[in-house]
């Protein structure tokens, strides 16, 4: 052997950087994990156009409301007087637009009504239920009809000698109930549309959560003897516990904002005005732009505080299914 290939044999590589050493054990070249820090903004860009409308639609606007309800402005007139907080102090200070709230708690006793037969119905449809299919069919097809056509087809059936009248003159109930007339019964018969309307939504909700328990758990607690009640106790209500808390966050909000059937069948007559149709009524029909504002800026506050009271008291917890 010559001397040339002895020093072949022995010669040592070229010793590499340590961004290339470090590159090679992680198995990309350095060329490629420049490119990747290169692009770091890429992500950004598919956000780009939605954030931009939700600021251009949803932010712009709502900083635009609370700029109005600080002033006077009739919704016509280019002038706008500053008025301070006085739009605010007429809210809460006038006993005719403070009472609709009285108005929103009947919906949220009709809410709360709501979710119960909600989880009721779905509990009962998860098991082994003839014609359950059928069933789930007709409780959730009223939530796919309009809300407009829902609120003529309920004022005759609302209606003196209507069809409700006449149902209960079946029963032995005799009489000509003024139901969209008395201001004792307007609200309850109004809140009972929705419940009638949205317990289909609900119900898909629980259904969905419920059909995600593992099986296996409802097979061991009916080996230990457990029944029904006890199944939907130890086993079915904790697993939905984050889809319930969702439930009683929407249906908080909506009876804070409750508008489309009582605007409809009402107009907000005989005492079933609703928060945001005195909004509107104010807007539009008093041109009182200032107020209106400060009024729905009121109800965005509130329905945050209602949700962040409600996670506070109900934290949110993640649920091991095994």
């Amino acid at each position: 052997m010559t001397a040339l290939q002895r020093d072949r044999g022995t010669a040592k590589p070229p010793a590499r950087t340590a961004p290339a050493a470090d590159a090679a054990r992680a198995g990309r070249s350095p060329r490629r994990q420049g490119v990747r820090r290169h692009w770091w903004f890429t992500p950004w860009l598919y956000l780009l156009v939605p954030l931009g409308l939700l600021v251009t639609f949803t932010y712009l606007p709502i900083a635009d409301m609370v700029g109005y309800s600080f002033t006077d402005w009739d919704g016509i007139s280019p002038e706008r007087n500053n008025v301070g907080a006085e739009n605010y102090t007429d809210l809460f200070t006038r006993p005719e637009l403070f009472k609709v709230f009285l108005v929103s708690g009947v919906y949220l006793i009709a809410a709360v009504l709501q979710i119960c037969l909600a989880l009721y119905f779905a509990t009962v449809l998860s098991f082994n239920t003839r014609f359950r299919n059928l069933f789930k069919g007709i409780l959730f097809f009223p939530y796919l009809i309009n809300g407009v056509a829902i609120g003529f087809v309920f004022l005759y059936f609302f209606r003196p000698h209507g069809t409700l009248d006449s149902l209960l003159a079946l029963l032995g109930i005799h009489g000509n109930h003024l139901w969209m007339g008395d201001p004792d019964l307007v609200n309850k018969s109004l809140a009972g549309v929705s419940v009638w309307r949205y317990t289909g939504l609900n119900l898909v909700l629980f259904l969905g959560a419920i059909q995600s328990i593992p099986p296996h758990l409802y097979e061991a607690a009916a080996l230990d003897g457990a029944n029904r009640w006890q199944q939907f106790r130890h086993i079915i209500a904790p697993s939905i516990k984050p889809v319930i808390s969702l439930s009683a966050i929407l249906a908080v909000s909506g009876s804070l904002a409750v508008f489309e059937i009582p605007y409809i069948m009402t107009g907000g007559a005989n005492g079933s005005q609703t928060f945001v149709i005195q909004s509107i009524n104010m807007a539009f029909k008093f041109d009182k732009f200032g107020l209106a504002s400060a009024s729905a800026v009121v109800l965005i506050i509130l329905i945050l505080l209602v949700t962040w009271i409600q996670r506070r008291l109900v934290p949110e917890e993640r649920v091991e299914l095994s």
